[in-house]
């Protein structure tokens, strides 16, 4: 099974910017599709946004759109989360996810990484 590592978490304050990594083991990471998730302490996990194995397709969440955006380097192995303009509602543990199933990725994806905590303080 992939794993997958989060980095680029932190804390910055209302209106920053922050770039979080996933870096995948497996050589097939260019046949995954991959999500971001996020998570706050008493609450479920949250879809944030999603990327097709080629890149070409993309899905966000209403509350992050036109503020993040996802990417991938297949070459790298590693996908990204671009965040712009946080918000103290933007606080939580990010997670990277995996599957190949893209009626999956945006739900219930096959793995999961360990997260990566951001904190957006006003």
């Amino acid at each position: 099974q992939v794993q997958l590592v989060e980095s680029g978490g932190g804390s910055v304050q209302t209106g920053d910017s922050l770039r979080l990594a996933c870096v995948a083991s497996t050589h097939f990471f260019p046949d995954y599709n991959m999500a971001w998730f996020r998570q706050t302490p008493g609450k479920e996990r949250e879809f944030v946004a999603a990327i097709s194995w080629s890149g070409d397709g993309t899905s966000y969440t209403d509350s992050v759109q036109g503020r993040f955006t996802i990417f991938r380097n297949n070459a790298r192995k590693t996908l990204y989360l671009q965040m712009n303009g946080l918000q103290p509602e933007d606080t939580a543990t990010y997670y990277c996810a995996a599957d190949m199933n893209w009626g999956r990725i945006t739900a219930n994806p096959e793995a999961w990484g360990q997260g990566t905590l951001v904190t957006v303080s006003s």
